[in-house]
């Protein structure tokens, strides 16, 4: 990621906070504002940070990632029904247990989109951006039949809670700035996934091998790397990641599904991706951009303001067309991203 990026990234937080302020100003002090942005924005920035990090797994090894929006939409609903049929089994007692089968379930869910996604793609070679484009309708189809299905006659249910907040010793007890370090599990899950994931791309063998079957699969090839295998590796992981991003939206933001409630955060997570260069860092950040701008909505409706919530909720959707368009300046994508390998034509 470049310094010319950053900079940008790090200047549109800011601009994206003082305007948060300004707009609060005489109804909260300006740190508690700042203070709230900040919590909100991490929160927020969550399923974009993790739907990120799914979309880089895939594509630094070659495979195009448009269906993340469905993976996250299979994941929401799945993590939901499995918290409520555990809830059901072990009752009240057991919310906390209720709620960890749920997202596995969810993540178990992704996992299996991303195994889906990696049949089409790499085993029998689709178009890449088809085999996407098939998941999120499939996504969008089986989520709203279902709980037509299983809800119709009694209503969407709530599943038993939310994941709890969470403290971080010494950093939550700091003056001001205290309760940004108050987040949910999946939350940190998150900025722990970022830094993992940057190790493992950067710093293992496995990511390795990964970046080289995303720049030159037929010299990965020759080289003995399974191209195959470390493609499939690869989309399935990331399948797992937006697997608990979609747990975010029904086990820790609200205890209940509603149909299409991912609301296209799977392509602005994809914006992010591309607007941070690639890199696990460079996604987080770009997230933090998409993230404040949904937290300044958040926050204006709580300010009570006469503006139009539809006029501060289209902010991440504007920056979305802005990062696509190159206003941070050209990106290089792995140079193998979206080509399919056939090892018998490279034997040819």
């Amino acid at each position: 990621m470049t310094g010319r990026r950053l900079a940008l990234i790090l200047a549109a937080v800011g601009l994206i906070v003082a305007a948060a302020v300004a707009l609060g100003s005489g109804q909260m002090p300006a740190p508690a504002i700042v203070a709230s942005m900040l919590r909100t924005t991490l929160q927020v920035a969550t399923p974009l940070t993790l739907g990120a990090l799914a979309g880089l797994y895939c594509e630094r090894a070659g495979v195009i990632n448009i269906g993340i929006e469905g993976m996250m939409l299979l994941a929401a609903f799945g993590g939901f029904v499995a918290a409520l049929a555990a809830h059901a089994a072990l009752g009240d007692g057991a919310v906390g247990a209720s709620l960890a089968i749920g997202v596995a379930a969810a993540v178990l869910c992704g996992g299996l989109a991303g195994a889906f996604h990696a049949l089409l793609c790499v085993t029998y070679r689709v178009d890449q951006i088809i085999s996407g484009t098939v998941l999120n309708v499939l996504a969008i189809g089986l989520t709203g039949y279902l709980s037509r299905q299983l809800f119709f006659q009694s209503g969407m249910p709530h599943a038993p809670g939310v994941l709890p907040t969470l403290r971080l010793p010494l950093l939550a007890d700091l003056p001001l700035v205290g309760g940004v370090f108050e987040q949910q599990p999946i939350a940190l899950a998150a900025l722990a996934l970022v830094a993992l994931t940057h190790v493992v791309l950067f710093h293992t063998v496995w990511g390795l091998r990964a970046r080289a079957v995303g720049e030159h699969p037929r010299a990965a090839d020759t080289a003995g790397i399974a191209v195959a295998r470390v493609r499939w590796a690869n989309v399935v992981v990331g399948g797992l990641v937006a697997g608990l991003a979609g747990a975010y939206f029904t086990l820790e933001s609200v205890p209940t599904f509603e149909p299409l409630m991912t609301n296209g955060r799977g392509f602005i997570a994809l914006a992010a991706m591309i607007f941070g260069g690639w890199t696990p860092l460079g996604a987080w950040a770009a997230s933090l951009v998409f993230g404040a701008a949904q937290a300044l909505q958040i926050n204006a409706q709580g300010f009570g303001l006469a503006v139009p919530s539809q006029l501060v909720g289209m902010l991440p959707y504007l920056l979305t067309m802005l990062a696509l368009a190159g206003l941070a300046g050209r990106t290089r994508p792995p140079a193998a991203d979206g080509q399919p390998y056939d090892p018998h034509e490279a034997q040819a």
